[in-house]
């Protein structure tokens, strides 16, 4: 019986009985009463009247939207919370008009030329659980519902009426301001004109015609949302929805941000092209979904905050607390990793350490210090690399898996492509940008294309990905670890070749904080323990109960659970002490790499730069995050220069990783030039010989095969010869 106090006018429809019998009709006025009295009286302790405020200062500010609670509405008035869930479009609409004349109360008096008043944007938010785009079935249409995604596509900025007025072309009479609905539903013109003018013909058919000049426009954009990969099952292609954002809600987003969505589920006239003109012919009674978005919640951090396991419990959050607390975490977690793959531990703890991650700095003029370690494991086939790859995609709160062959420079980066129904070109963000706030696994790292791999320089020390392609000329963020695995270019790690096992510049080598070396050492004891554990996965595989996780081992989705709430709950920093002992240290470990070039007459490929000292504090910082501690110290840095010295150090002085750009002294060099000169003469431009003929050639006249091999390596490097017929025959281009 609400509204009967109004002064409105009363009636008793005694036939439209069956019309009012479902008690849809709603009392507008009433509601629209309610709804002002909700933005102007609702305030929590302390008399801060909350909306009322914010209304001011954005109206004054010039922006003209309302942020607003659901939890707040469902407090102030239940009733009202649930009809605007259950039929949102009318009520938003109620809603705008109620907060516009509020507005109107508590800004007069206005300056002379701002009397007309704005329209006010309604924006709804709550801290409900958002649902999948799977679930979202017939029953939800034109329901409030709140959904989690990336977003792939966007769209650019359009204009779409909002009122307008149309005009017949023979009597010129104009029907104005007409309402046109809000969302991608358009507006269809009236076939005949009503006006009837004595001694003149009747109008013909379809008269109207819309007079642009007389319309009152909105910004609109569209925007192509893809489901979070947690929630995509095994195997499927993840769904996409699109979204229809206006007004002040354009640009909020770009490509590749983890985003919660509140909006209205719609749907709208579907088509298919007809033959003659290629345009779109409604098909009757189908329909397409698509969400009128009255909210937006974006994950800006990069943390992953926005993601199946981003709700927990207080219980979980007190074990989490006592799991930190306990002194061997880090080896419980470490053992945790992959427990069917056996031995690897400082692989698996420099793992562990990449996935909690160090902490991501931004500097006072606006640059960025990367926090995310990036890991390259190098080796013989048959060392369980892969392995490992995969499980720490799944073990990781956003993680995406490629593999080198099978990925271009587009697919990792971001692509730009055609929109089928605008025309207009449009950004899809690749696998880095997805991952944003995770870990990228790329397999097979060596078989990647050069100009690909190039690709994905920016994105491991920038954290960016800059795009310049069809006129769109962009940034996008991909704040991810990157965890590659490649292996020698023999094959098999080959100790007498050293240098030549690895075909990677220098440039990406500096970008990995922790490089591995993984041999397959022929052992007999550790062969027999290996033998043994293998069998024991084999048989325990079939059993049917799923066996309990070990003594110390964490389960993988406490493991999951745990990682994200390290990541978003804590951001240590060096402490003072700490930070003075790696100074020294890595003053020692410059001094040390100085004297053994010295020594041996040429420098590492790996030199000991800045790069690898921020590689250290991040490796010291992730082992804090851990334990949930604000400071890094000495016990963490000692553990991170451990780390450090077994994969990168290692792998640099053995002189395993020095490329062919390594310097090399003055006899070397003049050898190495002697070679070319005569491997020129040797075989004209455009012909081909064998490499095992020439190699014969020169070993006759008493030179080595590897410096051989080295000048034949730098010249396929500079692009004047090229490898034929199974790298068998060497062709020569320049």
């Amino acid at each position: 019986m609400e509204g009967f106090d109004d002064a409105g006018v009363f009636f008793s429809d005694n036939f439209g009985g069956d019309q009012n019998a479902d008690g849809a009709q709603i009392n507008l006025q009433a509601v629209k009463k309610k709804y002002k009295e909700f933005i102007r009286t609702f305030n929590e302790d302390n008399f801060f009247y909350k909306y009322r405020d914010n209304l001011k200062r954005n109206y004054l500010n010039g922006r003209y939207f309302l942020e607003i609670e659901m939890e707040d509405v469902m407090g102030f008035d239940e009733t009202l919370a649930d009809k605007l869930n259950k039929q949102p479009t009318e009520h938003l609409q109620i809603f705008e008009e109620a907060a516009r004349e509020v507005a109107d109360e508590i800004t007069a008096p206005r300056p002379e030329h701002e009397e007309h008043m704005h329209d006010i944007q309604i924006l709804l938010t709550s801290s409900a659980n958002p649902t999948n785009i799977r679930e979202l079935k017939s029953d939800s249409v034109s329901r409030l519902v709140k959904i989690a995604g990336i977003i792939v596509a966007a769209s650019g900025i359009q204009a779409k009426a909002t009122r307008m007025s149309i005009m017949c072309r023979s009597c010129s009479t104009v029907i104005p301001n007409l309402k046109v609905n809000p969302g991608l539903e358009g507006y269809s013109l009236p076939r005949k004109c009503t006006t009837e003018q004595a001694g003149r013909p009747k109008c013909p058919l379809d008269p109207f015609f819309i007079m642009p000049d007389k319309c009152k426009c909105v910004d609109f954009q569209t925007i192509k949302l893809q489901e979070l990969p947690d929630f995509v099952p095994q195997g499927e292609i993840p769904r996409h929805l699109q979204l229809f954002c206006d007004r002040s809600l354009c640009e909020r987003v770009v490509p590749g941000n983890r985003v919660l969505i509140q909006g209205i589920y719609s749907i709208r006239k579907v088509g298919k092209p007809t033959r003659q003109d290629g345009r779109e012919k409604a098909v009757l009674g189908v329909r397409a979904p698509y969400m009128r978005v009255v909210g937006i919640t974006v994950d800006a951090e990069g943390a992953g905050a926005i993601s199946r396991y981003s709700n927990i419990t207080t219980d979980e959050e007190e074990t989490f607390r006592r799991m930190a607390a306990s002194s061997d975490i880090y080896d419980r977690l470490s053992k945790s990793l992959a427990p069917s793959i056996f031995g690897s531990n400082d692989i698996k703890k420099a793992i562990t350490a990449m996935l909690f991650g160090g902490s991501r700095k931004r500097l006072p003029d606006g640059l960025c210090r990367r926090g995310d370690i990036n890991v390259l494991l190098l080796g013989d086939p048959g060392t369980a690399k892969s392995q490992l790859l995969k499980f720490v995609e799944k073990v990781s709160p956003i993680g995406v898996y490629t593999s080198g062959k099978g990925s271009s420079a587009a697919g990792l980066t971001a692509s730009v492509m055609k929109d089928p129904h605008t025309r207009n070109f449009v950004m899809e963000g690749g696998a880095m940008v997805l991952a944003d706030g995770g870990v990228v696994c790329i397999d097979e790292f060596d078989k990647m294309r050069e100009d690909d791999r190039v690709a994905i320089h920016e994105a491991m020390e920038q954290q960016t990905i800059s795009i310049a392609k069809a006129g769109i000329t962009t940034t996008l963020n991909s704040r991810c670890s990157v965890l590659a695995a490649a292996n020698s270019i023999f094959g098999r790690w080959d100790d007498t070749k050293g240098e030549e096992n690895i075909d990677f510049m220098p440039t990406i080598l500096s970008r990995f904080d922790m490089i591995f070396i993984v041999k397959d050492v022929h052992d007999e004891a550790r062969d027999i323990t290996l033998a043994k554990h293998i069998i024991n996965v084999h048989l325990s595989s079939n059993k049917s109960a799923p066996s309990e996780p070990a003594e110390g081992e964490i389960s993988l989705a406490t493991f999951k659970k745990y990682i994200h709430y390290c990541r978003t709950h804590c951001g240590p920093r060096l402490s003072e002490a700490a930070g003075e002992k790696l100074k020294s240290r890595y003053v020692l470990m410059r001094t040390g790499a100085g004297q053994q070039e010295k020594s041996a007459d040429k420098r590492h490929a790996i030199p000991i730069t800045v790069r690898q000292l921020e590689a250290v504090i991040r490796i010291s910082e992730s082992l804090a995050k851990m334990r949930l501690l604000p400071f890094a110290t000495d016990e963490h840095v000692n553990e991170a220069l451990r780390l450090f010295q077994v994969s990168t150090l290692d792998a640099a002085s053995t002189g395993s990783l020095a490329g062919a750009e390594g310097f090399t002294t003055e006899e070397d060099q003049e050898t190495l030039n002697r070679i070319e000169k005569q491997l020129k003469r040797r075989f004209a431009i455009g012909s081909q010989v064998s490499e095992q003929n020439i190699l014969q050639d020169f070993l006759r006249q008493k030179y080595e095969e590897r410096t051989v091999m080295k000048v034949i390596h730098t010249m396929i490097r500079r692009g004047e010869l090229q490898h034929r017929m199974q790298r068998k025959m060497l062709y020569r281009i320049c």
